[in-house]
Parts: structure tokens; C-alpha cells; sequence
């Protein structure tokens, strides 16, 4: 939920309660789709609203780097959009958003 004042945010419970019930059925639950690391190590981190340049649009929506989403949240898995489905070259714009993801994720391990 990459949107500003999204629901998430709106209920105070939302949020320590889905960590609780993960944490409860870990063996059913891989991880979250979040814009932070909500509940430690032992879960994936898928994150949405990732562009090449940071920022919003009209709509609300809070665009991050794939390097700010890998290196300095440390979420394991970055989820473009309209990134790629709206480039005059959608081929071309998931090989950038690629090699992009992958120099932020080897930054972390050399």
C-alpha cells in the first residue's frame, strides 16, 4: 500500500494485529506486500510503488527507488507497475527496472 494515507495507516490495529496473525500461521505465511520491514527477518518483504526516480503523483501514490526499497528499507522484492506497463518500451523499461534491482540488491552482499 503505497499510498499516501492509505488504510493501513487510517486503523492504529491494522497493522500489529496482520504481524500477530502472521506470526501465529508462519508456516502458511511467506511475507508481506509493505513499504518497510513490519515483523523481522523471518519474513519477505515484496514492495510496491517502485519507480526509477522517487516521488508521488496526483493520485497519492509514494514512489520509491529500487535502491532505497533493497538497501535502505532492506526489503527483499521490488514490484513495478506503471513503470513498465506505460514505457513506450515496456520491454526495455523491466531490463532497466532489472539491472537496477540487481546493482541495489549486490550493493548489500559485496
Amino acid at each position: 500500500m503505497s499510498s499516501e494515507g492509505n488504510l493501513a495507516m487510517a486503523c492504529p490495529d491494522y497493522m500489529p494485529k496482520t504481524v500477530d496473525m502472521a506470526k501465529s500461521n508462519s508456516s502458511a505465511v511467506l511475507g508481506f506486500i509493505s513499504q518497510n520491514k513490519v515483523a523481522g527477518d523471518e519474513f519477505l518483504y515484496l514492495t510496491p510503488g517502485v519507480q526509477l526516480a522517487p516521488g508521488g503523483d496526483a493520485l497519492g501514490q509514494q514512489y520509491n527507488t529500487p535502491h532505497k526499497v533493497l538497501v535502505e528499507k532492506q526489503c527483499d522484492v521490488v514490484i513495478v507497475g506503471r513503470g513498465v506497463y506505460k514505457a513506450d518500451d515496456p520491454k526495455a523499461a523491466a531490463q532497466e527496472y532489472r539491472r537496477a534491482a540487481w546493482d541495489a540488491y549486490t550493493s548489500t552482499i559485496l
